[in-house]
């Protein structure tokens, strides 16, 4: 079969389906080796001619010819080596971490470069092809510009189960983090030789992507492994950008690891395994309250991974230290006269500012960390910062902060703790408004991140010891950090 686009087609054999169309081998007359997807002319079939410039995006499989014959829409595209289900199906069980790392961050890359562009919408392993030695992106037959909010046919439900995203079987608009979700499903099939869920109805599915968690990874290093817990959450906000991705992909596969940092992990994972599956309480039609309930569950489990953590670094770093440990997530532990303090996380309210103009950003959750000392001979009694679950930098995404305040110079009076930890309130909205107040950041907003725990963990660590010795001083100079810029402003 010859088909006339840009230059003539030789046809040969079915190779696969894609979409809404069949693949079938090609070559040209000067023998160029090709595939040709045949998409029958129907309503909306149309769709996939929509994204075939998509620029300098790396690791996207291009389109080399297009065009169109009496009853299909046309496309061509390089032969492929092999698609990533035919290579987990070639290797079963889990991969290497290495070999896995390796095909996530040529994922992710692909996924960065499309972000805010186009979401795909329907990503999984038959669509990841290994081509010119990465593992690209193709068969983007539903995806839909970013940007985009109605179309004619936008094909919403049509989506592959065990990869489908909890917004996609609410119905509701698909966004890049929706390809996040989708990148979370492959990595945990990656690293642990099946999906995180394993259907096999679609009521079973809806069901899981909707309620249940995945079983937490095993023999996982942390890092990675909170990374791909984090691609899973149900709310979508709470979900890492895929620049963020690519970065804690280089983390993970770059940074050394030290044996203190190798116990901490495992420790995590170990706590994490603890945990189980744990059941969520999500309607089908999120209300502004279920948004902020799935968020706020998000909150809980990303602050718990980051108290294990400093936890285990302090109890490591101080055998000899006294903690004592809640029901709730948060401790305190004492190490001579000083006492260290990582409050429980807290829902916060839904307009928390009072009779203040409210910040540009939304706060979900906070806690606050904190250090008490016997008052000096100069009033001192320590430190605290708060921690904050909110979309600071970025709207609508969602992780841990940590941020601090102060009396402003001008008023006399001034505070026995220094910097202090506020909740979400008026004097916190004075202190991250435009103009001056008497309150005002001393801090600036500073993501707090399992991926990226040390300069949180070295600081707190160090106060702590200089608390123990009797040597926790008020700062020299207030703020300590410049905080401009740290927060959006509207």
């Amino acid at each position: 079969m010859r088909v006339q686009l840009g230059q003539e087609w030789i046809l040969g054999e079915v190779i696969g389906g894609g979409g809404f169309g069949k693949v079938y081998s090609a070559k040209s007359a000067d023998h160029e080796s090709a595939v040709v997807k045949l998409v029958p002319k129907a309503p909306g079939a149309e769709r996939e001619l929509l994204f075939v410039e998509l620029g300098e995006a790396r690791n996207v499989v291009p389109i080399i010819d297009r065009g169109e014959t009496e009853d299909s829409w046309a496309l061509v595209m390089p032969r492929a080596e092999k698609s990533l289900r035919q290579h987990l199906s070639e290797t079963p069980g889990p991969l290497s971490m290495a070999e896995a790392v390796t095909i996530l961050t040529d994922i992710a890359d692909a996924l960065a470069d499309l972000d805010g562009r186009v979401v795909h919408r329907d990503l999984k392993p038959e669509n990841v092809l290994l081509l010119n030695g990465h593992w690209s992106l193709a068969d983007f037959g539903i995806s839909r510009y970013a940007e985009a909010t109605t179309a004619p046919d936008t094909r919403k439900h049509m989506f592959t189960a065990a990869y489908a995203a909890p917004e996609q079987w609410r119905s509701e608009h698909a966004t890049n983090a929706t390809d996040v979700y989708a990148f979370g499903v492959i990595a945990y099939e990656l690293l642990a030789g099946t999906r995180p869920f394993a259907g096999p109805q679609m009521h079973d599915f809806r069901e899981q992507h909707l309620h249940v968690d995945p079983v937490p990874l095993g023999n996982v290093p942390s890092l990675l492994a909170a990374l791909v817990d984090e691609c899973l959450y149900k709310a979508p906000g709470a979900r890492p950008s895929a620049s963020a991705i690519v970065a804690r992909l280089a983390r993970v596969a770059g940074a050394p690891q030290s044996a203190g940092l190798a116990n901490l992990q495992e420790a995590n994972r170990a706590q994490a395994m603890r945990q189980g599956v744990a059941a969520r309480q999500q309607s089908e039609r999120q209300s502004e309250a279920e948004r902020r309930a799935a968020l706020m569950e998000s909150a809980r489990r990303s602050l718990k991974q980051v108290a294990d953590a400093l936890k285990e670094a302090i109890t490591q770093a101080a055998p000899l230290a006294s903690f004592s440990v809640g029901l709730d997530i948060g401790w305190t532990v004492q190490l001579n006269q000083a006492e260290m303090r990582l409050a429980p996380p807290v829902a916060t309210s839904l307009q928390p500012w009072g009779s203040w103009s409210p910040p540009a950003f939304e706060v979900i959750a906070h806690s606050a960390v904190s250090i008490q000392i016997p008052r000096n001979r100069y009033g001192y009694e320590g430190r605290s910062h708060s921690l904050w679950y909110c979309d600071v930098r970025e709207s609508g995404k969602y992780q841990w902060f940590e941020t601090a305040f102060m009396v402003s110079p001008l008023i006399p009076q001034q505070s026995s703790r220094n910097p202090f930890a506020l909740d979400p309130g008026e004097d916190a909205a004075k202190a991250v408004w435009a103009g001056m107040a008497e309150v005002q950041a001393a801090w600036p907003f500073t993501a707090v991140s399992i991926g990226d725990l040390d300069d949180f963990i070295g600081r707190w660590a160090g106060w702590f010891a200089d608390a123990a010795q009797g040597q926790l001083n008020q700062p020299s100079t207030m703020p300590e950090r410049q905080p401009q810029g740290s927060w959006r402003q509207r």
